[in-house]
């Protein structure tokens, strides 16, 4: 398990990251979400122990991270760090040596990586040749080559076609299926939901929400949505219920009472038909602005 421990950060007069506690279990994908400046490249960064936190710490298995631990970390910047005018193959296999491999390992990784992403043919050319999202293709096959112990990740899918999306996913699942711990950021909140486990929220530096899809999707009253024949009007009447909004025949409610439903249904049904009445689960983006407000 890769965690924090109240995470921070200071430059000068500004705190950029501010007891930030995560804990991203083996085996699983934990989405990373925030705006610009919200402190997610800058924990990342700690994590990796580029930077040096002004409080707090950074645990690997249960005890504080040691250079070696990070050592065997895949790690992929915000700003890209790859080498313009050597060739992909080439400095893959000089990168997968800094991680231990020997120079056959390394070739096999590289070139199984560059093949995963449908790059094998361009293998002698400078990255500098390649479009952006390719040369980003080649950047994630530097931070996964090694077979990593834990994965961190800023902005992975940045700039990736839907096919390179596709190879992506299936790259991380294949890790996070190994036991590999998987943290990466991103501002797709759609890609986070698909498909992560967990997610932290974060906003000006703390964490405002954390936990899996569904604990966040309910963690406040659960809304439904009633849809009947006729004007829905009525249901302001009703014990129990606290309505959001009507729309001619349609309604969105808080069930307040733990009988309110049966409650709508019964005048609903004395009134005419019921088309409808499901709890609305909000969607991540729907989360994600109610917890940054």
């Amino acid at each position: 398990m890769l965690e924090t421990r109240g995470l921070t950060r200071t430059f000068g007069d500004v705190t950029a990251v501010d007891g930030v506690d995560l804990s991203v279990p083996a085996g699983t994908l934990t989405g990373f979400v925030g705006g610009n400046g919200a402190g997610k490249t800058t924990t990342m960064r700690m994590v990796m122990g580029i930077l040096r936190p002004t409080a707090g710490e950074v645990l690997w298995q249960g005890r504080p991270a040691t250079p070696a631990d990070r050592a065997r970390f895949g790690y992929m910047p915000e700003e890209r760090g790859l080498y313009p005018k050597q060739p992909l193959l080439r400095q893959l296999v000089y990168l997968g040596r800094l991680h231990g491999l020997t120079a056959a390992a390394a070739t096999a990784a590289a070139t199984e990586h560059l093949e995963r992403f449908g790059l094998a043919d361009r293998a002698g050319d400078k990255l500098e040749s390649l479009s952006l999202g390719n040369q980003q293709r080649v950047q994630i096959a530097a931070a996964l080559l090694a077979t990593p112990s834990a994965l961190v990740l800023d902005e992975p899918f940045s700039g990736l076609d839907p096919e390179a999306v596709d190879a992506m996913a299936d790259l991380l699942r294949e890790h996070a299926a190994r036991g590999v711990p998987v943290l990466f950021s991103s501002h797709q909140l759609d890609l986070v939901e698909r498909l992560c486990d967990s997610l932290v929220v974060l906003s000006r530096g703390r964490v405002v929400a954390a936990g899996t899809t569904d604990e966040l999707r309910h963690r406040g009253r659960v809304r439904h949505r009633l849809v009947v024949d006729g004007d829905a009007g009525w249901v302001r009447d009703v014990d129990g219920v606290s309505v959001l909004d009507v729309d001619g025949g349609t309604a969105v409610l808080e069930l307040l009472a733990h009988d309110a439903a049966d409650r709508v249904l019964r005048e609903a049904l004395a009134r005419g038909s019921v088309r409808e009445l499901s709890p609305l689960v909000p969607s991540l983006s729907e989360i994600y602005r109610e917890v940054t407000a």
